[in-house]
């Protein structure tokens, strides 16, 4: 009866303890006694006499003595530890030969393959090997640049001086680049929002384009001086027609009115793309917008594999991407609207038009219209550097 009435709350500990001492106080034959009782069997109760009868006592804060329970797997079979790492890194700890090699290194996949090498294993324990392993779920991370030109740091500094001297004379610059091509119509945008809980707004399974909204190319002009952004989101193609006529339609739209006095405009662009440093058309469109606006045009080019360093990137098409997250880009209007509402908490503001013209691709600038354009290259790094005056 005393051990139908303490049982529920009794833990392996104390009711071993308990079994123990109820035997001591019967004497001779407690055992067989309260193992008939109980049910217990002999060991436990002749380990709880012994608990008992310890002069230092239990530690209160353990069940179990030191040592005690079953024996991790990784404890009893030292190979374990060893197969796991040679499936995660097969490269560089085994046989590149691995099963696992070209497949999602799930915990349940490596679990499935320790079994058939006849390890009895399941996924829970392979979560905590690798853990243990030192081992977390990671994404890639863009640090790699590839070559790095020796002149990289020189350039910037060059680009950097520039800069700060037009800025301080009051003249315009401005960094321009093309943000990423965006598919129109209900297809899933990365990022999240808030809506009512168990109601996503659902899109297409396939991101197929649409051929009757293709595609958008959002082509944009940061001013360095003002923190105010200009996007063309253009339908055709992303050619340097159409990046210098982003640029054209910025100065008559913003640029001139902001900079009435401008005598000359210093571009900051990337190296590659529409507005490369050896694109020839990007060069002859540079020098017809020359001689209709009559300003000097300077470009600085930042050195190949570094254009995530473009300020237009961190400084407006972040932003950008910031404000549509989540949201299907569902039209061209829906693009425009969302482009020209991004706002920040330091003062950058956008205007955003869409460019409905059509830009041919495979245009050919002969040697001719190269010779007639004004080009001074800059006495460091004319590849990079150098300045278009209008006629």
């Amino acid at each position: 009866m005393k051990y139908q009435t303490l049982q529920p709350i009794l833990n392996e500990r104390s009711r071993r303890l308990w079994a123990g001492t109820e035997a001591l106080a019967w004497g001779r034959g407690g055992i067989a006694v309260v193992g008939r009782v109980t049910g217990l069997s002999r060991n436990t109760i002749v380990h709880g006499i012994g608990d008992a009868q310890q002069k230092n006592g239990l530690d209160t804060a353990r069940i179990r003595q030191a040592g005690g329970g079953r024996k991790r797997k990784a404890t009893v079979d030292t190979t374990l530890t060893g197969a796991l790492e040679r499936l995660v890194e097969p490269d560089s700890r085994g046989d590149p030969q691995s099963p696992l090699r070209w497949t999602c290194k799930s915990t349940r996949r490596l679990a499935k393959e320790l079994t058939d090498q006849g390890y009895a294993v399941s996924h829970r324990l392979v979560a905590e090997l690798l853990h243990e392993l030192g081992y977390s779920l990671q994404s890639n991370r863009k640090t790699k640049e590839g070559t790095t030109h020796p002149d990289r740091n020189a350039q910037f500094e060059h680009i950097n001086h520039k800069v700060t001297g037009w800025i301080r004379r009051g003249q315009p610059a401005v960094s321009v680049d093309t943000k990423k091509k965006e598919l129109v119509g209900d297809f899933k945008n990365n990022g999240q929002q808030w809506r009512p809980k168990g109601n996503p707004e659902t899109v297409q399974v396939h991101d197929f384009p649409d051929p009757q909204l293709g595609k958008a190319i959002p082509y944009g002009v940061y001013d360095l001086a003002r923190n105010a952004g200009w996007v063309s989101v253009g339908i055709d193609h992303d050619t340097a027609a159409f990046a210098v006529n982003t640029i054209r339609r910025w100065w008559k739209a913003t640029g001139l009115a902001a900079y009435p006095r401008a005598k000359s405009l210093l571009i900051m662009a990337d190296s590659g793309g529409s507005n490369g440093a050896r694109v020839r058309l990007w060069k002859w469109e540079l020098h017809k917008l020359a001689c209709e606006t009559g300003l000097t045009i300077h470009v600085c080019h930042l050195p190949p594999g570094t254009s995530k360093w473009n300020k237009i990137e961190h400084r407006l098409f972040s932003f950008i991407s910031q404000n549509w997250r989540g949201q299907p880009l569902l039209t061209h209007a829906t693009i425009v609207n969302l482009i020209a509402n991004t706002r920040t908490s330091t003062g950058l503001k956008v205007r955003c038009i869409l460019d409905r013209k059509r830009y041919p691709t495979s245009v050919t600038v002969s040697d001719e219209q190269m010779a007639k354009i004004r080009l001074i290259p800059d006495t460091f790094h004319g590849n990079w550097n150098y300045t278009i005056r209008p006629i």
